[in-house]
């Protein structure tokens, strides 16, 4: 089975590890060697499985639990499964755990991630600003499949007027190269209040280019020498830096990427967002 593929993340707990280093050379004949890393456990490991990126290592323990750990030994979260579990391994990106099982001869995949903190206090908000359940939109003005989304996420308001409140955060990615500059004039867009019209104007727009993008501002009716000052200041630049490193941080690589209170939708459609909409609810009035 495949034993080095990437993948994303789970529950954070404390840390049980301590996780030790040393580059000292080893030989024998023409074989040369060196240690890594090196860490203890606390239960016995049985079987393993480590992303391509080598920052996160899952082991499965002699107490019928999957251990997850980061790449200097922290562990990060652990999973119960039957004790018959012989063998685990993960999917291409890491989001399906999968399982082999001994004892009654079955295969299973397991569906996990990380639930994110996410901050999203410089966000422009859509819906109800008090709204206990944050939809948070990480997305690229050029990206075909982001303009999509909007439809979805204004229906899922309108169902949850509430409930639910959506949160827009910048992802330009560097395969398309007008989405900074999409980007940036959002955001100055964002500081007369008027973001979503920016937003909704650009992905309309056929062809993003710096000539369009001022275009759209002026039909929104920005204050335009207000708008070319913002969108190259510094206060701009550095909100679209905290999106890319809290995307960064998220493991997020593709747009459009949704979280539901921190939980990241594997769908987005409609029906699946309601789903984890509802499941956030319970949750929180659970708690």
């Amino acid at each position: 089975m495949l034993k080095t593929l990437a993948f994303c993340a789970l529950l954070a707990l404390p840390a049980t590890v301590h996780a030790a280093e040393t580059n000292a050379m080893n030989s024998s004949g023409d074989l040369n060697w060196s240690t890594q890393k090196s860490w203890k456990m606390d239960v016995a490991p049985v079987a393993f499985v480590q992303s391509l990126d080598n920052k996160k290592t899952f082991v499965l323990g002699a107490d019928a639990k999957v251990h997850i750990f980061n790449a200097n030994g922290k562990k990060l979260g652990a999973l119960p499964v039957s004790a018959d579990v012989i063998d685990i391994d993960i999917a291409p990106r890491g989001e399906v755990l999968y399982l082999l099982n001994k004892g009654d001869r079955s295969f299973t995949a397991l569906d996990i991630s990380f639930t994110q903190n996410i901050d999203f206090s410089t966000a422009p908000i859509l819906g109800n600003p008090n709204a206990p359940i944050t939809l948070v939109e990480f997305s690229d003005f050029e990206c075909p499949y982001c303009s999509k989304v909007k439809p979805i996420l204004d229906k899922l308001l309108k169902a949850n007027p509430d409930t639910l409140k959506v949160a827009f955060k910048h992802l330009a990615l560097r395969m398309h190269p007008q989405a900074e500059t999409a980007a940036l004039a959002a955001i100055a867009a964002q500081k007369q209040g008027k973001f979503w019209e920016m937003h909704d104007e650009l992905f309309k727009t056929e062809k993003l280019t710096p000539q369009a993008i001022e275009a759209a501002a002026q039909k929104i009716g920005l204050n335009m020498e207000q708008f070319k000052k913002d969108k190259d200041a510094t206060a701009s630049r550095q909100q679209l830096a905290r999106d890319m490193f809290d995307a960064q941080k998220s493991e997020i690589t593709g747009t459009p990427t949704l979280f539901i209170n921190g939980v990241r939708a594997k769908s987005r459609s409609l029906k699946d967002l309601q789903a984890m909409v509802d499941q956030a609810l319970e949750n929180s009035s659970a708690k």
